[in-house]
């Protein structure tokens, strides 16, 4: 179930959406959540956590850092060129952790997809079912026509997101980007097409 606006002029502009996972909600980060001491309390968390800082590096070292974060992400809403969702626990609004989708080539309809939880949150399926509900909602909304994942060979949680998710390996991009202790490495390149059959999650 999925609450937006109307659509949009430009057929690949992100509209901002809510995606009710059941348990979790996935909703658009907006600068309301910059007053929220909780939630940016929780992004300074996030920055610190190790897995976090070494693979999916946030500049988030302190509330007024995660304030500016959160109004960045909203920006590329406005902007329609980037879709950054909260993953909130549907029952508190506890923040689980985050999903986004950007343009790569917009024109094109090529994009690019990343997600990380907090630790509390990992190990029990989350960042499967929030992927593919962003890469779902981005083929059938903004008419994407392809989905990159590209994640460090060592980060093999993230591995089995792209695969759980339907994203076919296509190769490995070497000394592809620099993560967060500051080295290049090599990335492992999936990919879903939006002709690609759909996923069937257990």
């Amino acid at each position: 179930m999925s609450t937006s606006s109307s659509a949009p002029a430009d057929r690949r502009a992100f509209v901002p959406t809510a995606l009710d996972l059941g348990d979790v909600v996935l909703r658009p980060w907006s600068r309301a959540d910059a007053d929220s001491e909780s939630l940016l309390d929780a992004l300074v968390a996030a920055g610190a956590d190790p897995a976090i800082a070494l693979w999916n590096p946030i500049a988030t070292a302190d509330r007024d850092a995660a304030r500016a974060w959160v109004e960045a992400r909203d920006g590329g809403w406005e902007r329609g060129a980037a879709a950054a969702f909260a993953a909130l626990d549907a029952a508190d609004g506890t923040l689980l952790g985050f999903v986004g989708l950007r343009w790569v080539d917009r024109e094109d309809g090529l994009a690019m997809i990343g997600y990380w939880l907090l630790p509390a949150a990992r190990g029990r399926g989350l960042a499967t079912r929030a992927t593919a509900a962003v890469t779902s909602w981005g083929f059938a909304t903004a008419d994407a026509r392809r989905i990159e994942i590209a994640h460090a060979v060592g980060n093999e949680a993230s591995c089995r997101v792209a695969d759980r998710c339907g994203y076919l390996p296509e190769g490995t991009l070497r000394d592809s980007h620099r993560f967060g202790d500051g080295e290049y490495h090599d990335e492992h390149l999936h990919a879903r097409l939006s002709k690609d059959p759909g996923v069937e999650l257990s």
